[in-house]
């Protein structure tokens, strides 16, 4: 392998029925920084059906280039046919970096390409960076959070990481940036997809996804069971564009889904208010919520870690503060409406 031969970044651009997920326009952003260090191009690569018209979103976030896949085939996700077209298009184009969000397609499309490549893989990487031999630095948390380990793919290309939703900051909007598309083939045929899509059942509408969410209202081991939840709901409930969330102490006794749970094994989140509400500070929960802009901590143990990163910080049973704060906000609210 000649590694010259490789240039450029290309960020994969995940999309959902024609909507580009948040983490493209994150990897846009990280991408962008590391495409400069290098002085080399930034690339998206945009795979589905009826989704060409998303190039011109993706070249406004700062792609220099748009390699795109549009073709009936893809309409679904499906890794037998997303893989073997980007691996093709690596083999022709040649990147030196491939960055995919770690979602739940690309926690399966990134090592399918990666094997099919025959190069390495970094999954859920926190920190990415440029070294001095030009290599990529992957930075990701080993051993429960104690350690962070830093990762190098040196003699192979592509070097492939995948990055947690709402770690890296969002590129920014230029409507005047300029950029190519370049059409993508799809050497593909349904008797080589082994997998169909035969139906997709949603959640129900209405829920606010944690990365979306403006405010967050978590709660942990400290709520003492499942019913403290519809308290804190009701919290949230304050607020637009708000959620529930909770520690992996929380999900372990089985008072909330998986799907709501904050830190190192659940999602990272950035909220412009994060309410922890009886947490304890463990740094697994803490590594996935402390790019908040404003932490409020609920505990009635003044010794809680939780209160080392909290902006403010609230000392006392969560189930006298919590109905105490709601009647403030409901209070504030109807005096701002006379």
């Amino acid at each position: 392998m000649e590694l010259s031969d490789y240039k450029g970044i290309w960020a994969y651009a995940e999309q959902h029925d024609g909507k580009l997920q948040g983490v493209a326009i994150e990897l846009l952003g990280e991408g962008r920084k590391l495409a400069d260090e290098l002085g080399v191009e930034l690339c998206s690569v945009l795979l589905g059906s009826n989704v060409e018209s998303l190039a011109d979103e993706l070249i406004a976030h700062g792609a220099d280039k748009v390699y795109v896949a549009d073709d009936p085939k893809l309409d679904k996700y499906t890794s037998d046919a997303y893989a073997r077209v980007i691996t093709d298009a690596v083999n022709e184009y040649k990147p030196e970096i491939v960055l995919m969000g770690a979602t739940h397609d690309g926690r399966d499309l990134a090592p399918t390409v990666a094997a099919m490549l025959e190069t390495g893989l970094t999954a859920d990487c926190t920190k990415l960076a440029i070294n001095d031999d030009k290599n990529l630095v992957q930075t990701r948390p080993a051993f429960g959070g104690n350690l962070m380990a830093e990762i190098l793919c040196a003699k192979h290309r592509p070097q492939m990481a995948t990055v947690r939703p709402g770690v890296m900051d969002k590129a920014k909007l230029d409507a005047g940036h300029k950029g190519e598309v370049i059409k993508l083939a799809v050497n593909v045929t349904e008797d080589e997809m082994r997998i169909k899509v035969l139906d997709q059942v949603r959640e129900v509408a209405g829920k606010v996804a944690l990365t979306d969410a403006s405010v967050i209202v978590s709660g942990g081991l400290g709520m003492g069971g499942a019913d403290g939840f519809k308290m804190l709901q009701e919290l949230a409930d304050e607020f637009s564009n708000s959620t529930i969330g909770c520690s992996r102490a929380a999900v372990d006794a089985g008072w909330l889904d998986h799907s709501y749970q904050v830190g190192q094994t659940g999602v990272t989140v950035k909220p412009d208010i994060y309410f922890a509400c009886g947490i304890s500070g463990m740094i697994q929960h803490v590594a996935g919520m402390k790019g908040s802009k404003l932490i409020v901590a609920i505990n009635k143990n003044p010794e809680a870690d939780i209160f080392d990163i909290a902006d403010y910080g609230i000392v006392g049973d969560v189930y006298k503060v919590v109905p105490a704060l709601i009647a403030e906000i409901k209070a504030a609210k109807a005096a701002a409406a006379e």
